[in-house]
């Protein structure tokens, strides 16, 4: 069971996002994360553990543009870890 939760508009995506996740965190406490579209850029962060563990790492994503995606996981298959941690990239985009 996961929590996803997608953002287009005009408001802080970040913020917009955490809040969402704060909201389905009980679809998934083993990790969480976030892409987030900056121009032609794709900034991302996930951490393994609740939504608390993530919160720190946010700050990158403070003039970050106005469209992203956030991920709750609850390890249904597969351990917690970085790893198993959503949102994956493309095998084409290396890994922030």
């Amino acid at each position: 069971m996961c929590g996803i939760i997608a953002y287009v508009g005009d408001r802080p995506v970040s913020e917009v996002l955490f809040k969402g996740l704060c909201r389905l965190e009980y679809r998934g406490y083993d990790s969480a994360g976030m892409a987030v579209s900056n121009g032609g850029e794709l900034l991302m962060v996930k951490r393994k553990g609740n939504l608390e563990s993530l919160r720190p790492h946010l700050v990158r994503f403070t003039q970050a543009g106005g469209s992203g995606i956030g991920h709750t996981r609850w390890a249904t298959h597969g351990p917690p870890s970085m790893e198993n941690a959503h949102p994956h990239l493309d095998c084409r985009v290396g890994s922030p």
